[in-house]
């Protein structure tokens, strides 16, 4: 790999995941997959992960 092209990765990698602009982030990312999506493969599991820090009875995902 030429040192160009791994300036390029390393510089890449250093701005971090990315969404396209006018995304709602937690609208997008929980809806489901309709059934002939996931019969084609297309759809992306996602995880979300919490720090713990919700109130009790906050129901929000």
């Amino acid at each position: 790999m030429d040192k160009w092209k791994r300036r390029r990765n390393r510089d890449k990698e250093a701005e971090g995941p990315t969404v396209a602009p006018g995304i709602d982030d937690d609208k997008e990312l929980s809806a489901d997959a309709s059934q002939e999506e996931i019969e084609a493969g297309d759809f992306t599991r996602v995880t979300k992960l919490s720090d713990g820090d919700v109130a009790p009875g906050d129901d929000r995902d």
